[in-house]
Parts: structure tokens; sequence; C-alpha cells
């Protein structure tokens, strides 16, 4: 692996070079050529942070690798919405449920759709460990009803909102249940995350300590700059949904794909490899972590600085993620995987994305 050889050029150039735009982005306005010029750099600081992840998960093994980008990535993308929420920008109320939706619906469907589909086409069939993902579907489906449903059917406040104290148990449960699962899948249960005996294997020496700590270091400014160059490229991603006549919702998903690229790259990786666990680890670790993370530091967001958040899923909405679900546990429950699996996840996702321009 190039993980236990020198860093290669392009993935200092990333980091570097996302960092440099993001800097242009602040002095200038993002239009034109600007506008170019931060797209481009964003996505090589993903590519970037796609390597380097790999470098540190080669380092810490399964599942904490997976787990480090999962985090990571979550943690930028509530940052970037709170501070979307907080922009002068007006009707934001349903910025963070939208994000966190398609984070969802991307990871869920879209990245396990395609893992599944470009590891079944290689590999015929492909095994992974039925205890972990059951328990990351049972937690997922957990978060995502008490974030997501249960604001349309409580009396204190009208839906889709929480009153504050309503927002304060949702994220104190969001907390307590992704805590639980990140002890369960690094502590107690850490064998239910491995790759199973058979697949894959890494053959290569680990990165020495250096190379992971440079490795963290650019990881750390690649999704920087990836969060930085989104944020700048909002305002021209707002006035072209607004020109293509699309729903804001439209923003929420640019949003998450954008922060969901390393992750979605790195499992696409893993499944070729025929690693389809190390793949699901972070797809479904990814959606756990969006609707963790994300839900409770909103909730006190909008607390502290009297903002309403609509929490609500519409009813076209719900339905997709009930169908998510249970597709998640019909197909993920055996243990093994082909093809079909993958192409009932992504036509799932294709009506996703159709119904989001097309209520």
């Amino acid at each position: 692996m190039a993980a236990a050889m020198r860093t290669p050029w392009w993935a200092w150039a990333g980091p570097v070079l996302g960092m440099a735009i993001l800097i242009v982005t602040i002095i200038i306005d993002t239009r034109g050529v600007v506008a170019a010029a931060a797209a481009a750099a964003l996505i090589a600081a993903v590519f970037a942070a796609v390597y380097h992840a790999e470098v540190i998960a080669h380092r810490v093994g399964e599942p904490f690798g997976t787990l480090v980008l999962a985090v990571a990535v979550t943690i930028i993308e509530v940052t970037l919405i709170v501070t979307l929420m907080v922009g002068p920008t007006a009707d934001k109320a349903s910025l963070a449920r939208d994000t966190v939706f398609a984070a969802i619906m991307i990871a869920c469907n879209g990245i396990v759709g395609l893992c599944l589909l470009l590891g079944g086409a290689r590999h015929h069939e492909q095994g992974f460990q039925v205890q972990g993902a059951s328990a990351a579907l049972a937690v997922l489906a957990a978060l995502t009803t008490l974030s997501l449903i249960l604001p349309n059917v409580t009396t204190s406040v009208a839906g889709p909102l929480f009153s504050t104290s309503q927002l304060v148990f949702a994220g104190t449960a969001s907390l307590v249940l992704y805590g639980s699962f990140v002890f369960v899948q690094t502590v107690r249960h850490r064998d239910y995350f491995l790759p199973v005996v058979g697949g894959g294997v890494a053959t290569a020496l680990p990165p020495s300590n250096k190379n992971t700590l440079i490795s963290t270091a650019l990881l750390l400014a690649s999704l920087v700059a990836v969060v930085g160059l989104a944020k700048a490229l909002t305002p021209t991603l707002e006035i072209g949904v607004a020109w293509l006549g699309a729903p804001k919702a439209a923003i929420g998903i640019v949003i998450a794909t954008l922060v969901l690229l390393p992750e979605g790259l790195a499992a696409l990786n893993a499944a070729r490899a025929n690693l389809l666990q190390t793949s699901l680890n972070l797809a479904l670790g990814s959606a756990l972590a969006t609707i963790g993370l994300t839900i409770p530091v909103v909730a006190a967001a909008s607390i502290a600085l009297g903002q309403p958040l609509e929490l609500g899923l519409r009813p076209k909405e719900e339905v997709l993620l009930a169908l998510t679900l249970f597709v998640g546990v019909v197909t993920l429950g055996t243990g093994r995987t082909t093809v079909l699996q993958g192409v009932v996840h992504l036509v799932i996702f294709a009506a996703f994305l159709f119904l989001a321009v097309a209520p």
C-alpha cells in the first residue's frame, strides 16, 4: 500500500491548494474564475482527504480507522451547518434537517448501493458481519425516528418543531445512542465490525508514526478546506438552485454530498478490495455520526440563538426513510450480498434525487 511509503506529491498539494484558495475566497467574492478555482481545489482536497484517511486507518486498524474519518467529517459538517444557520440568508430553519436526511440517504443508499454493486460485479458475492450491520441499523432506526419523525406527532409545539425541552431530550438521546454504539464498536464487541475471514487483506506494513502524524495534520487541513470552500460556494449554489427553480432542499443535498465525498470514495476503494465490512463501517457509521453528533449541536445552537429548528420530515421523506430502513434490514440480514442488493439501494437513491427536484 502507498500508506507505508512516502506521501505522494498530490496528497500534499490537495490540502495546500485548498487552504490557499480558501484564503483567496475570504478576500475576494466567489464568482467566475474564483468559483471555478474553488470547485477544483475542493475536489483536490477531497481526494487528498481520502488518501490520508486510508493511511490513518491502516495504522490504527479496524474499526478505529473508519471511525476517525466518520467523526472528523461529521464535525466539519456540523460546523458548516451551524455557520450557515447564523448567516445573513433567511429561512435556514430546515437546513439541518435537509442536510441530515440527505446524508442518510446518500450513505445508506448511494454509498452502500455503489459498494454492493461494484463489489458484487468484481467479486460476485461478498461477506460481512451480520451482528455489526444489525447493530448499526437498530441504532439508526432509533435515531431517525426520535429526531426526524417524532417532531411531526408531538403536541407541545406544532410540528415539525420540537419544544425547548423536547430539543434537549432529542439531543441527549442522540448522544447516548451514538456513544453507546461507538463503545460497542470499538470496545465491547469490536469483533462484530472486523472484516470477515477470506476478504481482502492489506499485506503492506503499517505506516510509521511520523507518516501517520503527517497524514493526520493533512487530513484535518483537507477537511477544513473542503468545508470552507463548500461554504464559500454556497451563495453561488443558492443562486444556481433558484435559477433552476429547484426546491431549497437541494442545498442540503449538495452540502451532504460534498462532506461525504471522502468517506464515499474510501468506501468504494474498500469494496473493490473485497473489504465490504470496511465499506459498511464507513457508510453506516457516517449516517450514525451525522445524526448522533449533528442533532445535539444544532439543537443547542437553536436554543442559544433563539432560532426555529424544523426537524420533522415531510410525508414523502418519511416514506423514503421507512423504505430505506426496511430494505437495509432485508439486504444486510444474511451476511452475503450480490449486485442485486446494490441495484435496489441505488434505485431508492435515484428516487430520492428525482423527488427532491420534482417533488
